[in-house]
């Protein structure tokens, strides 16, 4: 199955150009050392799966509104044990993200989704490829890994990151891309917690990584999320471990975050 989608933290503009290279190692203590690192495992969630099918938006929204819920409980009972503050996203699922929303390039795709800090909100846009072969553990993951943009802003990485200074464009598109691999890792790690009551199959799970692998960085673009294959790889350590520790992009080395 092939399937392209945009999940940006909108207001990436905002990084500005020095004479300095930074692209690694980074060295600033909230990307690299924050908090989250240190919180555990996320706790098993008992979440009831809602139904999906073809061609049917009306439960593909309901699916969404219903990860987007257990998102909340789980990551807020987290954040609580850990003594994070915390603060649940609004949600927005349209047919057409605005035009210019957040000051992000929207894109062109029938189906994204962005998250824009300003206004903590995660907007996702439900197009015909989507529905045409509606995948429930994709839309999971989408909505996992935009939530770990929402998880980014409430622990500081993503204002950290919009400080970050970088020497090129280069530099700066490695950065970016930090950021989004750290969300596919943190989508990975909610996967794992609501695995079991979601009756997960380890075929599903290998549909999905399959799919992560062909929805890499396209040729010829702003290299911004990652390789196909290491949106898998993140992906996968963040469900193997469970654990957010595992989801330190800003640490890893170049290579790993191609």
């Amino acid at each position: 199955m092939r399937i392209r989608t945009i999940m940006a933290v909108a207001g990436a503009a905002g990084l500005f150009l020095t004479g300095t290279a930074n692209a690694y190692p980074i060295k600033d203590p909230v990307l690299t050392k924050n908090a989250l690192y240190g919180t555990g495992r996320l706790a098993a969630s008992k979440c009831a799966e809602p139904p999906i099918r073809n061609n049917d938006r009306t439960l593909a929204k309901r699916y969404i509104a219903a990860v987007t819920n257990c998102l909340n409980a789980s990551w807020g009972a987290h954040f609580k044990a850990a003594k994070l503050p915390f603060g649940k996203p609004r949600l927005r699922i349209v047919d057409k993200v605005p035009a210019g929303y957040c000051d992000s390039d929207v894109s062109k795709d029938p189906s994204q989704a962005y998250y824009c800090s300003a206004s903590r909100t995660m907007m996702i846009q439900i197009g015909k490829d989507w529905l045409t072969s509606a995948d429930d553990l994709w839309l999971l993951h989408v909505t996992g890994m935009l939530y770990g943009a929402h998880l980014a802003h409430l622990t500081g990485i993503e204002k950290a990151f919009q400080k970050a200074p970088y020497a090129n464009k280069n530099e700066m598109n490695e950065q970016i891309r930090r950021l989004n691999l750290q969300g596919d890792c943190l989508g990975g790690v909610f996967v794992r917690s609501v695995w079991s009551s979601f009756g997960g199959k380890s075929t599903e799970w290998n549909e999905l990584l399959r799919t992560l692998r062909d929805n890499g960085d396209v040729k010829g673009q702003d290299r911004t999320f990652g390789k196909g294959t290491s949106r898998a790889a993140w992906t996968k350590l963040g469900y193997t471990t469970g654990d957010p520790a595992s989801c330190n992009t800003w640490a890893a080395t170049p290579a790993r975050v191609s």
